[in-house]
């Protein structure tokens, strides 16, 4: 890949910016003058900048998973929390990075971010089933008969669809895991508000095979497609 559209694909700026940024002497890549092509570019390289060492992504698509905290919006346009997206290192925030689904402002936990729009296709259609844990912590102290409800499966309010989770279990009377395999809007608050209790947290702790395992809230990591799942 030519270095002038690498530097354009890690969010370094426009082609006149790294034009010049190159005529000055102001780019090294692992720790030398660059190359005219960059031979690997789906493998991170070692970039500086001025010396100040800048965050590279592989080529042509990459993935992250992120640990959201709570009030941050998953959005690149959020109306009352910062972005997700804002988390990320601020030259990758110029670049086309999708999440793949939603978390509300207040959920925490598994985000994937990618540029592979057809990946993210195939993971959020509902027929491929791609399995999401969450913990849910409940306004309520529950007994087994919320996970035997929400397994045999529950009518939304405002919907005329019946949800079945794939698994519940109470871990206290006031913490439930939960397993679902498809991805309505505010389902699993739903779910549980048609059992008449309440969610007054949720933490997505897996997204088909991935963690934050690691991670901490706020953080992220580049990981390969094989591993999500």
């Amino acid at each position: 890949m030519n270095i002038i559209k690498y530097l354009q694909s890690q969010g370094i700026g426009s082609r006149k910016v790294c034009q010049a940024l190159l005529a000055n002497n102001c780019v090294a890549i692992n720790g030398e003058t660059p190359p005219d092509d960059i031979a690997d570019p789906a493998t991170p390289q070692m970039l500086t900048i001025d010396g100040e060492n800048i965050p590279t992504l592989p080529l042509p698509h990459f993935y992250i998973v992120l640990n959201k905290p709570a009030n941050f919006e998953t959005s690149h346009k959020p109306q009352h929390y910062p972005s997700v997206f804002s988390l990320l290192p601020l030259n990758w925030q110029n670049l086309d990075i999708q999440a793949v689904g939603r978390l509300d402002a207040d959920t925490t936990g598994v985000l994937l971010l990618t540029n592979d729009g057809k990946f993210n296709h195939f993971l959020t259609t509902p027929k491929n089933h791609i399995i999401k844990t969450y913990h849910a912590t409940l306004k309520h102290p529950a007994d087994d008969e919320l996970c035997h409800k929400l397994v045999q499966g529950v009518l939304l309010h405002d919907d005329n669809e019946t949800v079945k989770a794939l698994f519940a279990k109470l871990i206290t009377p006031t913490l439930l895991a939960m397993k679902i395999d498809s991805g309505k809007y505010h389902q699993v608050k739903r779910m549980i508000a048609a059992c008449s209790n309440r969610v007054v947290h949720l933490e997505r702790t897996a997204f088909g095979n991935l963690t934050t395992d690691g991670i901490k809230q706020g953080e992220w990591r580049i990981i390969q497609k094989a591993e999500v799942i």
